[in-house]
This record gives C-alpha cells, structure tokens and sequence, in this order.
C-alpha cells in the first residue's frame, strides 16, 4: 500500500512539472479560488447578522466580526428607514453571491486553459517520442492501445489539473475557513457539529481507495475496447466476406460487458459514499438542534438571540459538508489521472527508438552498398538473417527472391533502420549506415511497397509528405514520367482529390501509382520495390512496369518480387532460403544451374 502511494506522488510531481511554462494560469486560478473561500465563508456571518438585526434586536450578542458588518451596515445604512436598510443587506448578500459567480468562471476559466495548456504538450511529446520507434514496437502492440494512451489517458490529464489541483486546494482552504468561523463563533456548537467529521473522513478514504482500483479496471477494460473497435473496423472486410458478424459481435458483447462492470463499479462506490456524506450531515444538523433546544429550555430568554446563530450555523454545516463530498470527487479526478499518466508516461519511459549514433550528413549514396556478414534475429537467437554478404554496385539493380520468410523485407527494414541487425555491418562505400545520420540515410532512400498506405488528405499532399520545397509543377512533371497523370488529371481537383481514408477511393493499382510518384520527386539515391506488382491487375501492371524503368534510371535498386517476369533482366539476382544466400547470378546463370531459382521460375511459369 505504502509503496502504491509513494509511486502515486511520484506521478503526481512528475505532472507538476508541465506546470511551470502556466504559472500565470495557476496564480490566477488559485487567486479567485481564494476570493470565492472568502467570499462563501463569510457570507453565512453577513447573513446571521442580518437576522440578528431585523429579527432578534439590537440586544444580541454578536462576534467581534458581526460587530464590524453590523455597524458597516448601520453606517452605510444612516437614517434610512428599516425597509430601506433591508433592501441595502439583501443587495450586499446579492452582490456577494454575483462575485462569487463571477469568481467561479474565472477559476474555471483559467483552470480549463491550464489544463488544455498541459495535456498539448504532453500529446506532442508523447506523439514525437512514438515516432521515434522502431517497427517491432508496432509490431508487438496494438495500435488501440497506442490510440488510448494519446487521446483518452492524456485527456484525463487535463482534469487533474483543471477540476482537481485547484479544487482541492479551494475545497481545503474553504473548510479551514469554515471551521475557523465556526470555531470563533461559538467553539461548542462547532465542536458538537464536527463530531461525525472523523468518521466521514474514515469513509472518505476507503471511498477513495475503491475507486482507485475501479479506475484501473476501468482502464483497462477502455485499452481492450479501443483495441478491439479499431482492429475490426480495419478489417471488416474480412470479417463479412466470412460471415463472422455474430462471432465477433459475441466478442464484442464479452468485451462491452467488461466495460460495464468496471463502470458500475464506481457507480457502486459512489452511490454508497455519497448517502453516508448526507447521513453525516443530518446528524451535524441533528446535534445543533438538539443543543438549540437544550438552550432554550435552560434559558427561554435567549431565543431571540439563537435565531440568527442557527441560521448560520445551518448555512456552514451543508458549506462544510458540499467541499468534504466535493473533494471525494476531486480525489477520483486525480486518481483517475494519476493512472492514466502513469501509463502514458510508461509510454514516455519506453526506449524503443533505434540508437542514433549516426552524426555523419554528408555521404556520397552514388557508391556501391555492401551487406558484410549481416547476422539478424528479432528475439534472442533465433536468426532470420545468417552471414548475408551482398554487394551492390551503383546504379545496378539487383533483385532478392525466395520463399515467404526466407527473410527478403528484413534485408530492407535492416538497410532502412527499422531494426538493428546484431552482427556484421552495412556500408555505403566505406561508411556505415549506423554513423550515417537517420535522417539523412532514409532521405536518400526511397521504398515502394506492396501494400502502399495513402492518408487521408489530398493527392498532392500524399505525393510531398508535407516537404513545401516541392511544387505542383514538379510533381504534375514526376506523375507524367511514371505514367499517373492521365488517371489523376480525370479525378475531381486532380492533384487536391480527397483519397480518403488509407487512399479507399483509389483502386491499388492508382495508390501504387500514387507511390511511384512520391518516390520519384523525392529525387533518391537507392530505390527499393518491395512487391510493387504483387497485387494489382495486369493493366495496371503494365503501368506500373514502365514507372519502374523510368524510376529505376541511373539508381541503385533493389527489387523484392513473387513474380520472376519483372525482374528477368536484373543485373542480378540473389535467392534467399531460410535467410542465407544459397544462389547469386543474373537470369540466365541462375537457370543453368538448374536450382532452388530454377524451380521458382517454373512455378511460375507453369
């Protein structure tokens, strides 16, 4: 338990740092929580003495502070008559309440711009820290639960801030002032009145402690939600054409159900906690009645004089009661909080990024690349890659083959730094790609996959990828070269169409297009084809042949393909089988060697 809360208030102070640039907000939230303190607390005072004055006579005792309102009023009021100095009081508790109001929006205010502040910053570093890992990260957690902690866990941040922080800290200076005024009022009756306190403040905690726990279930049972909608409404598809709707609609009741529970968990606690508080209260009231009557039953004289104080006193109990309740809600805000950010800043706390010790910018890509006894496993040793040696001379094309997992996009996602290799080296010349600056090697290398992912924005958009340094003519020119222009120039606003979600509008040969298009006014040094015509129809094939050549002149390529018709005539050929090199040669030594590249082809072919 001990250590749950220290780790809580380890949370909390590492929150508290993303404070600092809106110290300005905070002072001003702070400055009117305090107004309103003051305000609230006081006016139960202004108001017994108003009673005191018109109903009970000049004969009531008062405090040193009733005095002072008192003979504020009776200055301000002069020789008014009694109506008259009625409407005066009844206009001063008016304009406190106005105030209060006034003060309220102001906390509120400043409290919302506070916490928005915070949590903008928090998802632009938690969204630049993501982008910088590697693909097994992407590979290994579902983006629903990437998705909860950048949106909704960031979005509870904000709370602590605006509806938490501040309202404790006003809940607890009004509480201090209440039993302060009570206390110098009569010490007595404030002492009977806070007889139930403790015992509130025993069910205050134990409330708190069950909403933790309902908080981290219901947190979980969110990450599952999010995960869940967001992998089937990806593949939805797949689901229809198998007409799995009810099976997965079983799931998703298992999965909804879950959520519900976690929610009703916390409904439970706070239907249980809020009654009690109620309870507590009545009895405060009970035992300040009860007292009242044993007043006035020792001493008929005085009941003139406990009007007001009664009144008062009624006023401060449901005063003191409210922030106790309201602090209970408080306490659930931040503990909602504090276990989204704990998972957000594990999220922070990941390194999964790949090291970028590369400090080189400068590096001449017109030489040759070489895969020098490159040993890979994405877990332990459980090689994918073993002792690849491959050289590639520039401007050549050279094209990988092999079975599915003998390790061809591995080659790729090592070259292009998604992942690291363990053994052995890639250089571009005599430089190695881990000295080269990531930035500057991937701006220099250009893929072309099989599944091409388009967002959803305009055409244009999707060709720079935001790089302003390129303009509409050079890309209209790249769309000609690769053979796109025709079909893009016949679409509504052509080159500022809408493709969608994931480019849906386009059929894939277009979005393959579209790809050729964005690597060609990229200008790169070393082209990959990744199963650039492994789907698309045979129209679109011979499109997408042509953007080859015209993409592949004077670079250096390398072309991963199922099917051997597109790469015949490569400079070379390397076949892959269980992640060695086990053939190398063009087309036509390949297939006299009457090998594992021999049987490929046929299968191809026959």
């Amino acid at each position: 338990m001990f250590k749950n809360h220290f780790s809580d208030i380890k949370i909390f102070k590492r929150l508290l740092k993303y404070l600092k640039p809106y110290r300005s907000y905070l002072i001003l939230a702070l400055l009117f929580t305090f107004l309103i303190s003051i305000f609230s607390s006081v006016r139960p005072v202004v108001i017994m003495e108003m009673i005191n004055t018109f109903i009970s006579g000049d004969n009531v005792k008062t405090t040193g502070l009733g005095r002072f309102i008192s003979q504020f009023f009776l200055t301000l009021g002069g020789n008014y008559t009694i109506y008259t100095q009625l409407i005066i009081w009844m206009s001063f508790i008016l304009l406190m309440l106005i105030f209060e109001a006034l003060f309220q929006f102001c906390v509120a205010y400043f409290g919302a711009i506070m916490g928005q502040s915070v949590i903008k910053d928090v998802r632009e570093k938690v969204f630049s820290h993501i982008q910088s890992f590697n693909l097994k990260y992407f590979d290994t957690t579902p983006n629903g639960t990437v998705v909860t902690r950048l949106i909704s866990d960031i979005e509870a941040i904000a709370d602590v801030f605006s509806m938490g922080l501040i309202s404790i800290l006003g809940d607890i200076l009004k509480l201090t002032l209440i039993i302060g005024l009570m206390v110098y009022t009569n010490w007595l009756v404030a002492l009977l009145i806070l007889l139930p306190v403790p015992l509130l403040l025993v069910a205050t905690k134990l409330f708190a402690k069950a909403m933790k726990k309902s908080f981290e279930k219901e947190r979980l049972q969110v990450n599952k939600l999010n995960t869940f909608v967001q992998e089937h409404i990806s593949g939805m598809s797949i689901v229809q054409i198998f007409n799995k709707q009810n099976v997965e609609f079983d799931k998703f009741k298992v999965l909804n159900k879950g959520h519900r529970d976690a929610m009703l968990q916390a409904v439970w606690a706070t239907s249980l906690f809020f009654p009690i508080v109620e309870l507590f209260m009545a009895l405060s009231i009970s035992l300040l009645v009860f007292w009242s009557f044993m007043q006035l039953d020792y001493h008929p004289e005085i009941a003139e004089s406990l009007a007001g104080m009664i009144f008062g006193y009624i006023l401060w109990v449901n005063m003191l009661y409210r922030p106790i309740r309201q602090i209970a809600d408080r306490f659930n805000v931040l503990q909602r909080g504090v276990v989204r950010a704990e998972r957000v800043f594990q999220l922070l706390d990941t390194d999964e990024s790949i090291e970028q010790t590369g400090q080189i910018t400068q590096v001449d890509f017109d030489q040759k690349l070489c895969f020098n006894n490159v040993w890979f496993a994405y877990k332990n040793n459980d090689w994918v890659l073993k002792g690849i040696t491959l050289k590639v001379d520039k401007s050549q094309t050279v094209a990988i083959v092999g079975a599915t997992g003998a390790g061809k996009s591995t080659i790729i996602n090592l070259l292009l730094r998604f992942y690291e290799f363990q053994k052995g080296d890639i250089t571009i010349g005599d430089v190695s790609i881990r000295d080269i600056e990531i930035k500057t090697l991937r701006r220099n290398i250009a893929v072309v996959l099989q599944d091409v992912f388009l967002f959803s924005d305009t055409i244009f958009n999707n060709i720079t990828m935001g790089d302003e340094s390129i303009t509409l003519e050079e890309v209209i020119e790249a769309s000609k070269r690769v053979g796109a222009h025709d079909f893009i120039s016949k679409l509504p606003d052509e080159y500022n169409f809408h493709v969608k979600e994931r480019g849906g509008i386009l059929s894939v040969g277009q979005k393959q297009l579209i790809s050729f298009i964005r690597a060609y006014v990229y200008n790169p040094k070393i082209l990959i084809l990744d199963e650039a015509t492994a789907s698309v129809d045979s129209e679109s094939e011979e499109l997408i042949q042509k953007a080859t050549i015209e993409l592949q002149k004077g670079r250096t390529s390398i072309v991963i393909a199922h099917r051997l018709s597109t790469i015949v005539n490569s400079d070379k050929i390397i076949v892959l089988d269980n992640g060695q090199i086990i053939e190398e040669g063009n087309h036509q030594t390949l297939i006299s060697l009457n090998g594992q590249y021999k049987k490929l082809y046929d299968l191809n072919f026959v």
